[in-house]
């Protein structure tokens, strides 16, 4: 039965709402400038990628040494050439097929370009220049991103939807999502006004749409339009909304995906409809906000209990997709590790690390005076919800992966990177954590049939590392993976080599040296 939607609640989803449109004001940075000649290489006649060792993203072992035929932007060919550890012979590859260019990448793992599920261009701080926020994606392997709200505005993200699929500047695949948020829907009382957000949504180019909450009859007419529309549709339950409707109440609607993790215990209630806040909580208050959100998921229903199988089976049963970010809630687990990434100093720009100081004025920068129970509710509340992530996937759910940095101390790609790791930690397998960065995000977002694995005939959208990911998922931050070498000296090894989008091959590493010059510049600029 869905949760009714009193007046009341709809009142304060007003304000929810309001507040979530000052949250996602921030001026627009810079547009991307448009590629420089000497940024990226191809797409071309035909390009061999010679002898590395193939992660396809379908969840096979890895495989090598192959040969990856790629004409134009499509995969031709994938081709094992022989085994490991020894010299390629001639006779290995068939055909004696020859390119116009030919890279050796004998030692090094290829997989599928990741998939961002939630990546804000910008958003958060004012003036996040696109070509800092891009080029960090693409040295992060991250060759898709779906933007969910398009707060810069729905012409600035078009904008670089249509350049970044005609190549002409340096970006991953953008699929543009709009926000269902501001002033005209906050006074929508019908339906049809719903279906005709959706409709000029659509006109616009956005392919889905992102919602916060609303009035039962507004969600559904809503989410019948878009799928009417063969549009896709992701949701952050807020919390000044989710007594009216969880996670499993928007699903049985028709949601395709839900963001973060808010409205999923709300769902797994058994002793109680309401979350149990104190008599002096305040949602105005950024640290009242995050402080019980950590102390939310020990209120839901138990593992393993009737309620928890019941809805983990029903959302599993309607093709739910969960996309959770654990990253971007990190700090409230180990405040010092976020605040303390090595990161922060070259990659992080002072109007970032302005917004993410502790402020009553900024969203996500709450750490008025964050103590150590609460970082041990948070760590509790990991736990529970990473136990629902993992049983979701092992009984057939989907989940993806997504970063939503640009808040609360996570840096775009390393935000992404870190989401990897959690997901490890969470009881993914390392083949089952890269199948949730590829392929899932691909089947979510539609695209399964062009993009989110290594197969003939999809996009050459790839990923190149010197180590093996599975073994390290560390070697994948552009900061790489600090180690002893073999003269007893502390070294940074890794980072990604190469990323290939749409089939041109982009140096990670240069890309990376351009992002680390920005933030010098804007440093100085600073004075800083």
């Amino acid at each position: 039965m869905l949760s009714t939607c009193s007046p009341l609640i709809m009142r304060m989803f007003s304000v929810a709402m309001i507040m979530l449109s000052l949250s996602a004001s921030a001026k627009p940075g810079a547009p991307a400038p448009d590629r420089k000649a000497n940024e990226g290489q191809g797409p071309f006649e035909r390009v061999i990628l010679r002898g590395g060792t193939l992660i396809n993203g379908e969840g096979a072992p890895p495989r090598g040494p192959v040969d990856i035929v790629i004409e134009g932007n499509r995969i031709t060919d994938i081709i094992s050439v022989g085994h490991p550890g020894v010299p390629v012979l001639d006779s290995s590859r068939p055909n004696a097929q020859t390119g116009d260019k030919e890279i050796d990448l004998t030692g090094k793992y290829v997989m599928p370009g990741f998939i961002d599920m939630h990546g804000h261009i910008g958003g958060s701080a004012d003036n996040i220049p696109a070509e800092y926020v891009l080029k960090l994606w693409l040295g992060h392997g991250i060759t898709t991103v779906r933007e969910p709200g398009s707060f810069n505005g729905m012409d600035w993200v078009m904008d670089h939807v249509r350049r970044s699929d005609n190549n002409t500047i340096v970006a991953p695949r953008i699929v543009p999502y709009k926000g269902f948020v501001g002033k005209e829907v906050r006074q929508f009382t019908r339906p049809e006004q719903a279906r005709e957000f959706v409709k000029q949504a659509q006109a616009q180019g956005a392919k889905g749409i992102k919602f916060f909450g609303a009035a039962p009859d507004i969600m559904e007419a809503a989410l019948d339009e878009l799928e009417k529309r063969d549009m896709g549709s992701a949701m952050h339950h807020a919390q000044l909304n989710v007594m009216g409707m969880n996670a499993l109440d928007s699903a049985r609607l028709g949601l395709t995906t839900m963001e973060h993790w808010y409205g999923l215990p709300e769902a797994l209630f058994e002793n109680q409809v309401i979350q149990d806040y104190p008599a002096t909580y305040n949602y105005n208050d950024e640290q009242h906000r995050f402080e019980e959100a950590g102390n939310l998921w020990l209120q839901a229903a138990a593992p393993g209990s009737d309620k928890w199988v019941d809805v983990r089976d029903e959302l599993i049963e309607l093709d739910f997709t969960l996309n959770p970010t654990m990253t971007i809630y990190e700090a409230s687990r180990d405040l010092m590790r976020e605040r303390r990434a090595i990161w922060h100093d070259e990659y992080t720009l002072p109007t970032l690390w302005a917004f993410f100081t502790p402020s009553r004025y900024a969203h996500g920068s709450y750490w008025f005076d964050w103590t150590t129970a609460n970082e041990i509710a948070w760590k509790k509340n990991y736990q529970r919800w990473m136990a629902f992530l993992n049983d979701y996937k092992n009984h057939g759910g989907r989940v993806t992966t997504g970063s939503d940095s640009g808040y609360i101390y996570k840096i775009y790609g390393f935000g992404y990177i870190r989401e990897l790791e959690l997901l490890q930690e969470a009881g993914f397998s390392p083949l089952e954590v890269i199948q949730a960065a590829t392929l899932n995000g691909a089947q979510a977002l539609g695209m399964q049939d062009s993009i989110g694995s290594i197969s003939v005939g999809k996009l050459a959208d790839l990923v190149i590392t010197d180590h093996n990911p599975l073994q390290n998922f560390k070697v994948l931050y552009g900061t790489g993976h600090y180690r002893l070498n073999d003269d007893n000296q502390p070294v940074r090894v890794g980072g990604v080599v190469y990323t290939m989008k749409d089939g041109i091959l982009y140096d990670a590493k240069a890309l990376l040296r351009d992002v680390r010059n920005i933030v010098k510049q804007a440093k100085a600029d600073a004075g800083n």
